[in-house]
């Protein structure tokens, strides 16, 4: 039977490092304060409690930021060890096959290699991309239709719900779960493709999905979110740009996320998580963000202005600064050129190549440093 995740007494670490207790039960939103700049990520659930240490860091409190968000927007991720998966191949189509609790599902993934023998880095890509881009470049692309994994409406149907009908998750974690085992399959079928050396992108609400991937998954090497506003690498607290996207009109997509996040709505200030905890949760592995410049839908002023420097200082205080980088490409929303304007990032990460570009310009933007206060005074203690 799945359980969930959840540490109900203090959690042991290494040294001489005992993990504060994750509180049981789980807060409700009213039990938080109203906090209107974004939540300082080195501070424990408990409110009082904060990061010490690098070492504490990855052994307390980034576990903790997981469950926090599996508890409060994503739902809890299945559990893996209690899945069977088994893959066959033709040509360059893939079809993997996850057994669980007695049913079966099956993903088909598409094979975009590159000329060569490889093995190649790869992208496992939902939505459209630019594969020649990629596939020029060395690196291949793997592409999925995430509406058979679990349907973009509230109906729990696709290969997910197969498995796991009934459970309070969102379809951006099942659209996540597709992705992990798109790359089983990789690594049992395919070996023109280095699986090590792995990337994960989307575009809007895919690339919701494609954080989420990034955040649920270590062997993913860089995560690549492109416009994917809120539940994404959007500021919940602040709209700079965009439409005004924001979680009271998100939540009318009800289906993208658990239950769990419903009883913020109205109160997202007491949201004890916000975008950049995400983002900071995958550290030490790479993330590049983007968000066009003329993006009509989503915040790309709030993830540059204020999600990428606060997770950067959460990065540079883990001595990774390097592995973050922000991209702001002309266009509107999901314009394809996204994707050759990341690639030296990707390319840097995947292949170990060079490049000159900048992945901390802002161009004419400036970092609102006001809305993370606490990055003025990070943990001393390495």
């Amino acid at each position: 039977m799945y359980e969930r995740i959840l540490d109900l007494l203090p959690r042991q670490a290494s040294g001489n490092i005992t993990c504060p207790a994750t509180p049981n039960p789980m807060p409700k939103a009213a039990a938080f304060p109203s906090q209107k700049t974004m939540p300082d990520p080195f501070l424990y659930l408990d409110g009082k409690t904060r990061v010490k240490s690098k070492e504490e860091w990855y052994q307390c409190r980034q576990p903790e930021i997981l469950k926090v968000l599996q508890e409060y927007q994503y739902g809890y991720y299945p559990d893996h060890s209690l899945e069977t998966v088994t893959a066959t191949r033709s040509g360059n189509k893939l079809d993997v096959t996850v057994a669980a609790g007695g049913k079966t599902a099956t993903i088909s993934a598409t094979l975009n290699l590159p000329s060569g023998s490889g093995p190649f880095p790869v992208v496992v890509a939902i939505g459209g991309i630019d594969n020649k881009v990629y596939t020029n470049a060395g690196i291949a692309v793997v592409t999925f239709d995430y509406s058979r994994v679990a349907a973009d409406r509230n109906s729990k149907t696709g290969a997910f719900w197969t498995l796991y009908d009934g459970r309070d998750i969102g379809v951006l974690t099942a659209w996540a779960w597709g992705f992990h085992r798109v790359l089983d399959g990789i690594q049992l079928k395919v070996p023109e493709i280095d699986a090590k050396k792995s990337g994960v992108t989307g575009c809007s609400r895919l690339g919701k999905a494609a954080l989420a991937a990034g955040l649920f998954d270590k062997r993913i090497t860089v995560t690549m979110p492109m416009c994917s506003g809120i539940q994404g690498a959007g500021p919940y607290r602040y709209s700079l740009s965009g439409q005004g996207e924001n979680l009271e009109n998100s939540a009318r997509a009800g289906w993208w996320t658990s239950s769990g996040i419903s009883q913020f709505v109205g109160k997202s200030t007491k949201l004890p998580f916000d975008a950049h905890t995400i983002v900071a949760a995958i550290a030490p592995r790479a993330v590049i963000l983007e968000g066009n410049s003329g993006d009509q839908f989503t915040d790309t002023k709030g993830t540059a202005t204020i999600t990428f420097p606060a997770a950067k200082s959460v990065y540079n205080w883990l001595g990774v600064g390097d592995q973050l980088g922000m991209a702001i490409p002309s266009g509107g929303h999901c314009a394809m050129n996204a994707y050759s304007d990341v690639l030296p990032f990707v390319q840097k990460v995947l292949q170990g190549k060079q490049t000159s570009r900048n992945f901390d310009d802002l161009g004419s933007w400036k970092a609102m440093t006001e809305a993370y206060p606490w990055a003025a005074d990070l943990p001393k203690g390495q």
